[in-house]
């Protein structure tokens, strides 16, 4: 394919341009790729023809980075003393120009079409690679009846979109780009987004409505509340935007919108996906739950996702600062990881195989609940031992009765003859009803150490200020131990204020958070410009503390009154429930027999205990060619749950 060129007629000189050019009021799209210098050149030319006591107008039609008006919307402004002001705008609420070029393409229309004096500027968004770039392009051209194309390039770099620019049947003029043109990074582009967000929203005021009352537009977040949380969103009437907001709080039924002075709700909502995320920064959010847990296929294996024998996708869930896997997918071992963020840390629930953990992993690991000894939930504590060979401190592990006899004979079927007294040590902690009895061991030492027992109070084995780890006794056929992992609270640092400090994240951010953690309002930090503040004054200035996300592992137990009740207690509200789904309804005898959950059940559980997701797991074998069953029974009785994409990677075999 010929690659189109265009001599580069003009050097980037606003006043040169406008003479040569726009001795006429005219209609000009600025083009090119990001950081081009568009935003600049059409200041310029504002400036001269304004000079020249010429109106002068601008449509910033690029919603994450505009010149002027609200990020997440399509503004149109006029040049007065020597700036833009803006005139009106059409909100988008997403920061996204390519996948909703279509509500772009309109928003530019209706307001290129308020133009009716003067010269117009449309600063067309850097998308310049693609089938949506062409798209945009000719469709831009059309929409806003540009009759000259400014395209900003650098020496010796051909046009993008040459073809489409030829086709387009207006003049087409290429300008060499400024030396000193350069695009903003990441994080001072987000800052100068959320900067003019939070300006717009300025003296706000909040406004309660139900959602039964409002007409939805766009792509709402249905699902749960907490997908609503910072949403921008706009109020339109006649298909015309009449104010611009921010979700602030929401339950099942209604929301809290926060609007400008002056602006009030109508009854249709607009709601992409713009959204304010956990640091206070205007982003582009994932689809709801997808945010919150994906499925990733493992890391060891080719992506034959839930067909293949290797334990099938891992779900994996980000909830505040933690990060919890399930390391062998839905169908292999049990094998819950926590990842606890800002720290070196993590809590295992369960040992199955643990291999796919690196052995690193096993020196961070402090704290390990296991819910029994059946071979597919204890079997990887050889990996942990061999692993934490050389590691002093203690591990701490947690189970139900007997739990000390089971971890002592696999450390006893080692011979530790070269290890001497020091091998990896353990303090293993039995449940017995209000009463943790707690013993110490170590490889390479044959004796068992009685240490102090422990009383139990609502279940709570482990209290530490960050976050409880509580357990419920379940019935298996044996004592079999569920747990709730519920953080204190959450702490979220606020990175807009960061950036108008102009502090640098750093270690003193994770000293500050276990100082808040710990109550320790009094003491000092270290700022990164040098002088300390108190715990206090930088709480107060640099974070959001928000209730802790609960999350709660529930397998291997009997479908009985009794069990229902004390997982239903257990996981009331849970931000994620972790809970087993071994057989489908028509296996009910045999999941009965075992003394396991159906699918059926286990979205009944789910169901009543009020979880915002549920995480399906622990997969009998038998459907490893039919998992979209397991998935479709608890769906048809619990919205909460989360399904795989069916992915050409996740997609069994029976639904090829």
């Amino acid at each position: 394919m010929t690659r189109t060129t265009f001599p580069l007629a003009f050097d980037c000189v606003p006043g040169r341009l406008a003479e040569r050019l726009m001795a006429r009021d005219r209609r000009v799209m600025l083009f090119g790729q990001p950081g081009i210098g568009k935003t600049t050149l059409a200041s310029g030319l504002a400036a001269h023809l304004d000079g020249k006591q010429r109106a002068i107008w601008c449509v910033g039609a690029d919603p994450s980075s505009p010149a002027f008006g609200m990020p997440g919307a399509v503004c149109v402004g006029r040049w007065r003393n020597g700036d833009w002001t803006l005139v009106d705008s059409e909100a988008l609420c997403t920061l996204d120009a390519a996948r909703f070029r279509l509500p772009l393409l309109q928003a530019v229309a209706t307001l290129a079409g308020t133009v009716r004096e003067g010269s117009l500027l449309l600063e067309a968004p850097g998308v310049v690679r693609g089938v949506a770039a062409a798209e945009l392009l000719v469709s831009l051209a059309q929409a806003a009846a540009i009759d000259l194309v400014l395209v900003l390039l650098r020496e010796g770099q051909p046009p993008p979109l040459g073809q489409e620019l030829e086709s387009l049947g207006v003049e087409v003029v290429p300008v060499r780009a400024s030396a000193e043109a350069h695009r903003p990074g990441k994080m001072t582009r987000a800052r100068s987004r959320t900067l003019r967000w939070n300006r717009h929203l300025e003296g706000g005021v909040e406004h309660r409505m139900a959602l039964a009352d409002l007409h939805l537009v766009g792509t709402p977040p249905r699902n749960a509340a907490e997908a609503w949380l910072g949403k921008q969103v706009a109020f339109l009437d006649r298909q015309r935007t009449r104010s611009m907001g921010e979700v602030t709080d929401a339950d099942e039924t209604r929301l809290c919108v926060m609007l400008p002075p002056g602006r009030e709700p109508t009854g249709t909502l607009l709601v992409r996906d713009a959204c304010r995320a956990d640091d206070g920064v205007l982003i582009t959010g994932k689809p709801f739950a997808e945010a919150v847990v994906r499925y990733v296929p493992p890391a060891d294996v080719l992506p034959n996702g839930l067909a293949g024998g290797d334990g099938g996708v891992m779900p994996l869930v980000h909830a505040g600062a933690v990060i919890a896997t399930l390391m062998n997918g839905v169908f292999g071992d049990p094998l819950l990881h926590l990842r606890l963020g800002h720290q070196r840390r993590s809590l295992l629930f369960d040992l199955g195989e643990g291999s796919r953990l690196p052995a690193r992993i096993a020196h961070q690991v402090t704290d390990v609940f296991i819910s029994h000894a059946h071979m597919d939930h204890i079997s990887g504590f050889l990996w942990l031992l061999r692993s934490r060979i050389g590691e002093s401190s203690v591990c701490r592990i947690y189970g139900p009765p007997g739990i000390a006899d089971h971890v002592r004979g696999l450390i006893s079927g080692i011979h530790w003859d070269r290890i001497a007294d020091r091998g990896p040590k353990f303090e293993v902690a039995e449940l017995h009803g209000e009463v943790l009895r707690r013993f110490r061991l170590q490889a390479g030492l044959a004796e068992t150490q009685s240490l102090e027992n422990k009383p139990v109070l609502d279940g709570v084995v482990l209290r530490e200020p960050e976050f409880l780890v509580r357990a419920a006794v379940l019935d298996h056929g044996t004592p079999v131990l569920a747990f709730a992992f519920e953080p204190a609270f959450q702490i979220n640092v606020r990175k807009e204020q960061l950036i108008g400090r102009q502090w640098a994240p750093g270690p003193w951010l994770n000293e500050l958070k276990r100082h808040i953690a710990a109550g320790d309002r009094a003491a000092r930090i270290a700022l990164p410009e040098g002088r300390t503040a108190t715990v206090e004054e930088l709480a107060e200035e640099l974070t959001l503390i928000t209730p802790g996300a609960n999350l709660v592992y529930a397998t291997d137990f009997a479908d009985t009154e009794a069990n229902r009740r004390k997982v239903i207690n257990l996981a009331r509200d849970a931000h994620t429930l972790f809970c087993e789904a071994s057989f489908l309804e028509e296996q009910r005898g045999q999941a009965a027999r075992t003394g396991h959950l159906t699918a059926r059940a286990c979205g009944e559980i789910a169901n009543e205990t009020g979880t915002r997701y549920l995480v399906p797991f622990h997969f009998s074998r038998r459907y490893e060619e039919r998992p979209w069953r397991i998935y479709d029974e608890i769906a048809a009785v619990c919205p909460r749950v989360v399904i795989p994409k069916r992915d050409p990677w996740i997609r069994a075999a029976g639904d090829a």
